[in-house]
């Protein structure tokens, strides 16, 4: 089987070349930066983005991990910073400037592997069965197995070619799975993998943020082995 091509830009269609280092992302950069990834596979009507649309794209409370509240001189700043690195481009002519993302060939990656960086720069931590639910917008992946090849691809990037850009997590206590992280703002602490120990220790708060974050994963797993098997979730209570 293969996998379904999307173009995930129009920056695209341009081969894919060997890259220097990758200087760190910040936070917020990291936020901005999925949020057009984002945008640009599930509202291409609305594509490129104004600077408002993208501030609440950045914004948004649900498919984002953290969620961040973000003033527009934030997201002006951080755009600034990734048009200096080619990352983003600001579009000419209109009275409103629009933005549009240059990831793939920024960073020098595939498509597959910029839809799977991409995620898990707007949700966190994410098992490899996660990931291909949750790109089902961006991009269909055949299996699992062809998207933990393309995270160990990432995971095993050469010095030449900036360096990893992925790490798969220790398993977290009472998990199945293990989970990947991305590198692009830096490495990560992998003592506990990543947020999973929050149902492990933290406040009464941060644990039950956990557990909701686990039922709703849980959730929308059960509704997509459903739709694949022509079931009703209500029909396996």
């Amino acid at each position: 089987m293969h996998d379904t091509t999307h173009p995930i830009d129009d920056s695209t269609h341009s081969p894919v070349a060997p890259k220097a280092p990758t200087a760190q992302l910040t936070a917020i950069e990291a936020r901005v930066l999925g949020t057009l990834m984002e945008k640009a596979r599930t509202v291409p009507d609305s594509y490129p983005l104004s600077l408002n649309a993208l501030i609440v794209g950045c914004n948004q409370k649900t498919t984002r991990d953290p969620i961040m509240e973000l003033s527009e001189a934030d997201v002006a700043q951080a755009l600034n910073a990734l048009q200096e690195r080619n990352l983003v481009h600001q579009s000419s002519g209109g009275r409103t400037g629009r933005y549009t993302h240059n990831f793939q060939r920024g960073i020098g990656v595939p498509e597959q592997s910029a839809v799977l960086l991409g995620l898990l720069m707007l949700r966190g931590p994410q098992t490899a069965a996660e990931l291909r639910l949750n790109t089902e917008r961006w991009y269909k992946f055949a299996d699992i197995s062809s998207v933990e090849g393309f995270l160990e691809e990432l995971q095993d990037r050469s010095a030449e070619k900036g360096g990893a850009l992925t790490v798969k997590l220790p398993r977290a206590p009472g998990a199945r799975e293990q989970r990947w992280a991305h590198l692009l703002c830096g490495p990560v602490d992998t003592r506990f993998g990543a947020g999973a120990a929050g149902a492990q220790g933290g406040t009464t708060a941060e644990r039950l943020a956990a557990l909701e974050a686990e039922v709703t994963t849980l959730r929308a797993t059960v509704q997509f082995l459903c739709n694949e098997l022509g079931l009703s979730p209500s029909s396996q209570q």
